[in-house]
């Protein structure tokens, strides 16, 4: 047994009310009186695999209880979890992961260079 959720488990177990599941296996609970929500995960401990209509439940931001999370917009996509540090991760081509080297600037790049200063103090000593 995982003793950092031996808490959560125990809580879970004398005064937890099973509401539902999501799509990663997470479940979540309420206390009777549904002051408190929480949720116990699936594997490992990451805020980041709860989807936004779960979220939205756990931190009372809407009251009822996600029916199904099919009822998406198709310009929507899919939530996923936060992938940073796995081999999931976005590597862009200059990633020191991919090599370190990206391509060239195509030419369509001009670098700033700023026009030459005056100095202020001769025009201060001028009459």
């Amino acid at each position: 047994m995982d003793f950092s959720r031996l808490g959560t488990q125990l809580k879970t177990w004398w005064r937890g009310q099973y509401v539902g599941a999501d799509g990663f296996g997470n479940r979540f609970f309420k206390d009777k009186q549904g002051a408190q929500r929480w949720v116990l995960f699936k594997g490992l401990t990451e805020a980041s695999k709860v989807p936004p209509e779960w979220q939205a439940w756990l931190t009372h931001t809407e009251s009822n209880v996600p029916q199904s999370e099919k009822h998406r917009h198709d310009w929507q996509k899919p939530h996923l979890p936060n992938l940073t540090g796995t081999v999931h991760a976005y590597c862009p081509s200059g990633d020191l992961g991919r090599g370190g080297h990206r391509p060239h600037a195509t030419g369509d790049y001009q670098a700033w260079n700023p026009p030459a200063q005056k100095t202020i103090l001769s025009k201060r000593n001028e009459p």
